[in-house]
């Protein structure tokens, strides 16, 4: 029953499964709901309910042990023996939905961010330009595929022929970090890694975003690791995971501000009337271009 612009739910432990999941929604003209087993059964639930999925895709029974079973449930493991050689014949546009990711709620209900499919190659197109495949060659991924940040995770380096190291939790990653090249999370994560043994020497790139950037954590980056450089990513999920940022190499440190609009992007700092704020005077944020989300998959709740 999956057609384009149909939402499938995805319930899985980070694994393997959950990449073929997302992967396999994506083939079949879907566009792929995280339901992330790890979060509180009410959140879950509350996103199931509002997504309205024709299916769940769900791997090693996540989705039964949360209590899933209003919709059908699809165990990946369930489908090894009935894989299939060719593609199926979907016709998708670009302006087909490819997945529907939900607010914090920190302003109220969750709501649901459908993000299309031209969005989202819009910022694929932009960080294969913007890195290096040697920085993509083993990128980790530590960030659960509720938080916007795991589409940059997945699917930048699997897009460019890199390899993805799923990671449960960045701190206790430890020798599962070997030979990764690019980490990308928010900066108290990296933190607190850093102070609790560091980074391999093998990472080129370190990305932070969702927090504010001190100079003192880039400092400790270059003083910790052997990275060539740190970038500043900033975007809202409505803008599909990043709209602007700041690349700092070892010689320059810490470059304040969240930089520039990455590719196809417009950024603007606007007054009460919308009309253009001059430099240096505080004003409003906003963002424009091929990173804006279709919208919210239902209007929320006055």
């Amino acid at each position: 029953g999956v057609v384009p612009d149909t939402c499938v739910g995805l319930c899985a432990e980070r694994g393997i499964e959950l990449v073929v999941g997302l992967l396999g929604i994506l083939k079949a003209g879907g566009a792929y709901v995280p339901l992330d087993p790890g979060y509180p059964r009410e959140r879950v639930l509350q996103m199931l309910e509002d997504a309205a999925p024709v299916a769940v895709v769900s791997a090693g029974g996540a989705a039964a042990r949360l209590g899933v079973g209003a919709v059908a449930v699809l165990e990946v493991q369930d489908t090894a023996d009935s894989a299939r050689s060719h593609a199926p014949n979907v016709a998708l546009r670009s302006d087909h939905l490819a997945y529907v990711i939900y607010t914090s709620g920190s302003t109220g209900r969750p709501k649901g961010v459908a993000i299309e499919h031209r969005n989202t190659v819009n910022l694929l197109a932009w960080a294969h330009s913007a890195f290096a495949p040697e920085e993509l060659a083993c990128t980790v991924c530590s960030t659960s595929v509720n938080f916007d940040l795991a589409v940059f995770e997945l699917l930048v380096p699997l897009t460019q022929g890199g390899s993805v190291v799923l990671v449960e939790d960045l701190l206790r990653a430890g020798a599962q970090l070997e030979g990764a090249t690019l980490v990308n999370t928010v900066p108290s994560v990296l933190k607190a890694a850093l102070d609790a043994g560091g980074l391999p020497p093998s990472v080129r790139a370190v990305n932070l975003a969702g927090e504010p950037l001190k100079r003192e954590l880039v400092e400790q980056v270059f003083a910790q690791t052997q990275a060539a450089r740190v970038a500043n990513l900033y975007g809202p999920t409505e803008t599909t995971t990043y709209s602007t940022w700041v690349s700092m190499p070892r010689s320059a440190g810490l470059v304040p501000g969240i930089g520039a609009p990455i590719a196809n992007t417009r950024a603007y700092v606007v007054d009460e009337y919308g009309e253009l704020v001059a430099p240096g005077v505080v004003g409003e944020l906003w963002l424009g271009g091929a990173g804006v989300a279709r919208g919210y998959l239902h209007r929320p709740e006055l």
